[in-house]
């Protein structure tokens, strides 16, 4: 096998339209572009989105919504799921590497109220005032 023997497998190219050779081809004459006006005419366009002079959908449609910047990503989650984990420190980076966060959220609070059944260390978390109670009920501590 040589370069200058490959060849695209038949039927994979199609041929371009050969616009305005004669009245046989089907494309002959105005060459597909219709009777005058401003697209039969070279160099002739329209605006992208423009209608005619009919008042443009993007412009019809109303304006709503707004994204901030600078929001702050925030998550919550319950003691229950905390329980359910088993571990002993809980903290952003188990959070992560477990999935139950997903990489763009910077802050979290545990919320809810659970029994625990042993000592839980939270590390840079936030936690609600009755979270806090259980979690210091069973022996465990709240970081900063």
């Amino acid at each position: 096998m040589y370069l200058n023997t490959l060849k695209p497998q038949e039927g994979s190219k199609k041929a371009k339209k050969r616009l305005g050779r004669g009245i046989g081809s089907g494309l002959g004459k105005t060459a597909g572009r219709g009777h005058k006006g401003q697209t039969s005419r070279s160099g002739g366009f329209r605006k992208v989105g423009f209608e005619g002079g009919q008042m443009p959908l993007q412009r019809r449609l109303p304006k709503f919504g707004f994204t901030s910047r600078t929001k702050r990503y925030n998550a919550e989650i319950s003691l229950e799921k905390i329980k359910s984990l088993g571990l002993d420190s809980i903290d952003m980076a188990t959070l992560f590497s477990l999935d139950l966060i997903p990489l763009k959220i910077k802050a979290v609070k545990i919320i809810g109220k659970a029994t625990l059944d042993k000592a839980i260390t939270i590390n840079g978390l936030a936690v609600t005032a009755a979270a806090r109670a259980e979690i210091e009920r069973a022996g465990g501590k709240v970081g900063a």
